[in-house]
């Protein structure tokens, strides 16, 4: 088993080994006082991996309750966040009991969240079940539901007791939600690790499977070191966020169903390295997308896009900050009045 030791506001495990889902229970009595775990999943998750979770919470001495919401980006709501209290509610969780957020990308953050803000907070646990999961969203304490006006715009800081990321999950997986993570893992290579993208150049989605731990940890470890640095988000850490700027104004115009966020996050690397890098960069990451049957644009107007930017959460007053990458590697954070932004990306300037 591989651990890696994330050092923020609170220290923390990462663990990654094929099989830790069934050792899930032993792992968490290592890491909390906790007598009851809630689990909270989705319908889909917990057909899948409900019963090996709560199994070995309860024979590690866990008190286990579980909640099952429906999966799908549009239940990353008030609504399901209501819903999760009310369930705590019920159960009689305290303030010396844990989640566990079994599922992707959804479950973790609305599940950090609950964790963050019921009885204004208590112990959670992310078992991730999905790429982009395990590479991105587990890590570094960000949790969040979605609004009208945007996604992520409600949320908190909240760090994990501990993450466990077993990649043998992932076998599980359509080949659309295998590329959906990829879009994240590429952008790692892409922000700080040169060595991973050449990698990733030399695959495709049928043999990327064949790297998969080594690919998990490298992302896992990139995302440490710039949590560490910049645990708050308030420098280092929107390097994070390169191709999300465009990606989320993306999933929006789509309403979040056209376009998987992991597929709005390729395309909007790709837009973006087109409109501030070389010709040769853009190609080069146009055919490391696409080698992951993911998309290097989208059809929506680029003007309406730009106006979407504005609801992105790194735009500070009247300025938007956003991520380029001019050499593999290497991301820079750049600032631009948002009128001038909105008509620069959108190509009226």
């Amino acid at each position: 088993m591989k651990t890696i030791t994330v050092h923020a506001s609170q220290t923390y495990p990462i663990w990654i080994a094929q099989g830790l889902l069934a050792q899930c229970g032993e792992l968490l009595r290592e890491r909390t006082k906790a007598q009851t775990a809630a689990v909270i999943t989705d319908d889909n998750v917990d057909k899948l991996y409900g019963k090996t979770v709560v199994s070995s919470l309860k024979q590690n001495g866990f008190r286990v309750v579980k909640m099952v919401f429906p999966h799908g980006e549009s239940s990353k709501c008030s609504k399901t966040l209501n819903d999760i209290y009310n369930f705590l509610c019920e159960n009689s969780i305290t303030r010396t009991d844990c989640l566990v957020a079994l599922g992707g990308g959804v479950v973790g953050d609305i599940t950090g969240f609950a964790a963050a803000t019921f009885l204004r907070g208590l112990d959670y646990l992310q078992i991730p079940t999905s790429l982009l999961a395990q590479v991105d969203s587990s890590v570094g304490g960000k949790t969040a539901i979605d609004l009208p006006g945007g996604k992520n715009l409600v949320g908190a800081f909240k760090q994990p007791v501990a993450v466990l990321c077993d990649p043998a999950v992932l076998q599980t997986l359509p080949d659309q939600f295998l590329a959906d993570g990829m879009g994240e893992v590429i952008k790692y290579g892409m922000i700080r690790d040169a060595a991973l993208f050449s990698l990733l150049e030399q695959n495709d989605l049928k043999t990327v499977t064949e790297h998969m731990e080594e690919i998990i940890a490298a992302c896992i470890d990139i995302k440490r070191q710039v949590v560490e640095n910049d645990e708050f988000d308030t420098g280092e850490r929107m390097i994070l966020n390169f191709g999300h700027t465009l990606g989320h104004a993306v999933e929006s115009y789509y309403h979040y169903e056209t376009y998987t966020h992991g597929s709005a996050v390729a395309a909007g690397m790709c837009m973006m390295t087109k409109k501030t890098c070389s010709p040769e960069l853009y190609q080069r990451l146009c055919r490391c997308v696409k080698a992951y049957g993911l998309p290097a644009s989208v059809p929506a107007p680029m003007t309406e896009l730009a106006q979407l930017c504005g609801n992105d959460k790194k735009r500070a007053s009247a300025a938007l900050r956003f991520i380029v990458c001019e050499t593999v590697g290497n991301a820079q954070i750049r600032s631009m009045p948002f009128s001038e932004f909105a008509a620069w990306i959108g190509g009226t300037l």
